[in-house]
């Protein structure tokens, strides 16, 4: 967990919508399938929250939300969000929840629970805290592509365990690899055996980098392994959302 504390503090304000960008709260409604209407005046908790990247979105439209992390990123949540009204952060367990049954109408995990040992085992710490009739909605990366993970998954045998700093500063080689990849027949081949962030900002670029490579744990999962998680806790209305591999589920 150390290195998404070194990434949330240094990164605190990076993925934060702005007056110019509204990227997390598109990414929020396509990974959620969640409404500014569905949210409003409920109680949300936020599962993994980092600097507060979606509990900011939610609470800006009108929810309650309960934002947990394991990591000392809730410090720049704190800092970001922290002081509204309809927040409320904390430093959390996902295997060990400190809520009652029921307690609320949405839960979200954007991009965490495949960061756990076991992201099966974390999912089914979350159905029970829903009250009936509430909403989850996870979204874990897919194991469709797995061309794409090959390099990846073996470079990071050896990155996570990089000191956090010289790791960062290695990320920053997204930066110029972003235009390298526009090179005709090369870039395709360096975007398999070197790959990095294609996003157009270049802090964004460097933040997701390193984000791949400094984890410990990242399962890959596919909808034939998501379903069957909603379906053992009885979860219904079970859909598939935008982007692979995100899922909704109702509580009956």
């Amino acid at each position: 967990m150390e290195n998404f504390g070194f990434e949330w503090t240094l990164h605190a304000r990076t993925q934060l919508d702005s007056a110019t960008s509204d990227e997390s709260e598109r990414t929020f409604q396509v990974k959620t399938g969640f409404t500014p209407e569905q949210l409003r005046g409920k109680r949300v908790l936020d599962v993994g929250c980092g600097m507060g990247r979606f509990s900011d979105v939610a609470s800006r439209w009108g929810a309650s939300v309960v934002a947990i992390d394991l990591s000392r990123a809730v410090d720049a949540a704190q800092r970001n969000i922290g002081a509204r009204e309809n927040v409320s952060i904390a430093q959390a367990n996902i295997f060990d929840l400190p809520f009652r049954e029921g307690t609320f109408d949405f839960i979200f995990s954007i991009g965490v629970l495949h960061h756990t040992p076991n992201t099966r085992a974390a999912f089914d710490n979350l159905p029970r805290l829903l009250r009936t009739d509430g909403k989850i909605a996870v979204w874990v990366y897919s194991s469709y592509d797995g061309f794409r993970w090959v390099f990846s998954d073996f470079y990071r045998r050896f990155t996570w365990r990089l000191p956090k700093r010289m790791l960062h500063t290695l990320a920053y080689a997204a930066i110029p690899l972003y235009y390298v990849y526009e090179i005709p027949i090369l870039g395709l081949f360096l975007r398999w055996i070197l790959p990095a962030s294609s996003h157009p900002k270049p802090e964004w670029r460097v933040l997701d980098t390193f984000d791949w490579y400094s984890p410990q744990y990242q399962w890959k999962h596919s909808y034939e392994d998501v379903f069957p998680w909603f379906q053992a806790h009885g979860l219904k209305d079970i859909r598939v959302l935008g982007a692979p591999v995100s899922v909704q589920g109702t509580k009956p």
